[in-house]
């Protein structure tokens, strides 16, 4: 039989002792509550994990979570502030996060992650964030090299706000845009 923790949650305000095992909740918060994953599978963002990982490790000890989604407040607001033709400008929700992230690599599907670099603003709980993600366009093939800068505020230990910045060329260079309109 699988180990039963005790472990006292809060739950609308009223803290309680219920039991939880390893089936029921796999990951358990600094509180002992259970912590979840409600965007499916993650299996369906595979095609970004050097991002998820680089986001990680920029943000490490600053918030809390096992995955890129679980990083993210549930009313995330995450602005695109330069980005493509067809990409949304901005999206609130952690569920809208993962809605627009679901089908990445139906497009691209990165390899690596790099050249990281941490600005940290303690007063103002502002981190801004510079790096570079390389990998391949799936329909082309071509190479797909970017660099983004991402300012990002945490509250509670969780990214409440994400502004994104990216070279829009690279995108399109590596889709296939005509290269003498972009060179």
């Amino acid at each position: 039989m699988a180990d039963v923790v005790v472990r006292a949650a809060a739950y609308e305000g009223y803290r309680s002792l219920y039991l939880v095992t390893p089936v029921m909740c796999p990951r358990l918060d600094r509180d002992g509550g259970c912590v979840t994953m409600s965007i499916g599978n993650p299996e369906d963002f595979a095609a970004l994990d050097p991002f998820f990982r680089i986001i990680q490790e920029g943000l490490a000890g600053l918030v809390d979570g096992d995955h890129f989604f679980d990083l993210l407040a549930e009313g995330v607001v995450v602005e695109y502030v330069i980005t493509v033709p067809g990409y949304p400008s901005r999206v609130q929700g952690r569920q809208a996060v993962a809605d627009l992230y679901r089908d990445y690599g139906d497009a691209i599907v990165l390899a690596t992650a790099d050249q990281l670099a941490v600005h940290r603003d303690p007063d103002t709980s502002v981190v801004v964030l510079e790096y570079a993600v390389h990998g391949h366009a799936v329909h082309t093939g071509l190479p797909y090299d970017n660099h983004f800068v991402s300012v990002i505020t945490i509250k509670d230990r969780q990214v409440t706000h994400w502004r994104d910045y990216l070279d829009p060329l690279a995108v399109f260079r590596a889709l296939g845009w005509p290269a003498d309109r972009f060179a």
